[in-house]
């Protein structure tokens, strides 16, 4: 693991560590080096197998930037169970919104018969950012054709009182109207959510270009004050 924190430091922007460091404010600074997102997605498929496999096992790590080389590496893994088991183990570790959304994994595309079911243990837990996570992939990957109103109401049972997971579920709920507004309205004219969910999800609907202006209208009639 010397290797990979050496090119770590090796890689150290302090223009951009300044930059990046006041948007995770729940980061210890001892622990954020500062180094590029673009150096770290190159970095983690260019790493062995061998290194690759010993990293992932190596939990906690002690630099923010090996966590999210650590998300990276699994955002590339194409295998479905091994992902799950890997990310499984990772998210206990995860401490703060960066690490947790890193991970993105397009390879999960094709198992989107299984993994709802996966999401729906995960909005169970009283991890938070494993709740951020599983919110995030009912975002990425289920507001088309996989789209079901029942994911909102899963969605609507997660009671943790978290900024961060607060946060994201607005960030859900937002990109729902954008994608499927007569659904999505639905929970926002029911007021299915807490005042904070309601009128950020208003708010960051508001700021879309994808949401056309009649609906923007109407939704800030429906703030709660």
């Amino acid at each position: 693991m010397t290797k990979i924190v050496d090119f770590l430091l090796e890689n150290r922007d302090e223009g951009y560590r300044n930059f990046t460091l006041p948007l995770i404010p729940n980061i210890d600074e001892k622990t954020f080096i500062g180094v590029r997102l673009p150096v770290l997605k190159k970095y983690a498929k260019e790493l062995d197998k061998e290194s690759r496999d010993i990293f992932l096992k190596d939990l906690p790590h002690k630099y923010h930037e090996e966590n999210i080389l650590h998300a990276f590496i699994l955002s590339n893994i194409k295998d479905y169970d091994e992902f799950i088991r890997l990310v499984d183990n990772f998210l206990p570790y995860v401490t703060n919104w960066s690490t947790s959304d890193a991970i993105c994994n397009k390879y999960l595309n094709k198992y989107k018969d299984k993994l709802i079911n996966k999401i729906y243990e995960w909005l169970k837990s009283d991890e938070l950012y494993r709740v951020r996570y599983a919110v995030k992939c009912l975002m990425n990957y289920y507001l088309d054709e996989d789209f079901r109103y029942e994911h909102i109401e899963k969605v609507s049972e997660v009671k943790l009182d978290d900024y961060y997971v607060k946060m994201m579920i607005a960030w859900y709920l937002a990109t729902g109207l954008a994608k499927q507004y007569d659904s999505f309205i639905k929970p926002i004219e029911e007021k299915k959510f807490d005042t904070f969910i309601n009128n950020k999800t208003i708010q960051k609907a508001v700021e879309s270009f994808r949401v056309s202006a009649e609906h923007k209208a109407y939704l800030k009639t429906l703030k709660i004050k």
